[in-house]
């Protein structure tokens, strides 16, 4: 059976919030859980969330987005659709989930009148690279950033 992606509601907050500790796990799963309620189950219309079940309904994998009205590096519009973030369980990988979330996010982006979709991923984080690539994004920079203490 092929995976189902849906809009992550209230119900998914336990199940998200343990695929972003495995993303991100630099942050509680406290944190995530307080994330999810303030920005991608607000009212705001500017986030969404995408989760995909297997057939046994386990989510197994999430794309976060959000409508950038700031300078997007590489785009030209606003406000621009931007891939915060996506992840699917190791196991899960490679069945095209990440396609059909990514879609999702797109098809979503589209609605709201968004012509260029943006994304970013760490220089040395090449598995992302290799994933965004397959999903269709192009490179368009690479930048560093700097810091001074005042």
């Amino acid at each position: 059976m092929e995976s189902i992606v849906e809009i992550g509601t209230i119900k998914d907050v336990e199940s998200w919030a343990e695929l972003r500790v495995a993303l991100w796990p630099h942050h509680s799963l406290e944190d995530h859980r307080a994330e999810l309620g303030r920005v991608f189950l607000s009212a705001s219309g500017e986030a969404v969330a995408f989760i995909a079940r297997n057939a046994e309904n386990e989510a197994v994998g999430f794309a976060e987005a959000t409508l950038r009205h700031d300078y997007v590096n590489g785009c030209s519009s606003s406000p621009v659709l931007f891939l915060e973030g996506i992840y699917v369980r190791p196991v899960d990988r490679r069945k095209g989930i990440a396609r059909l979330l990514c879609k999702a996010v797109a098809d979503w982006g589209k609605s709201l009148g968004c012509v260029e979709f943006g994304s970013d991923a760490r220089l040395e984080n090449s598995a992302s690279h290799a994933l965004h690539t397959a999903l269709g994004f192009e490179e368009t920079q690479r930048v560093v950033f700097f810091r001074k203490p005042l």
